[in-house]
């Protein structure tokens, strides 16, 4: 799983329940700001992975589970 899988992931959760993802951040109690493209990133270029309370956040509101989240994130391929 590689950091734009799990962000693609939750954007394509968000999009399948008609959120963006801002308004799946404000549905689970976040900050609105908390999945914005901008905060993938720090300022030196390191990658800023989302942490498993807001998965676990988005997951509560809306009855979901994990099963169905990873659903979004594609099989890795093992070479």
């Amino acid at each position: 799983m590689t950091h734009n899988e799990i962000w693609h992931a939750i954007e394509c959760f968000a999009g399948d329940r008609n959120l963006s993802c801002s308004g799946l951040a404000k549905m689970s109690g976040l900050d609105p700001t908390t999945f914005n493209r901008s905060k993938r990133f720090s300022k030196q270029g390191q990658e800023r992975w989302p942490n498993v309370h807001s998965i676990a956040k988005i997951l509560s509101a809306t009855g979901s589970s994990m099963n169905d989240f990873v659903k979004y994130v594609p099989e890795s391929k093992l070479d």
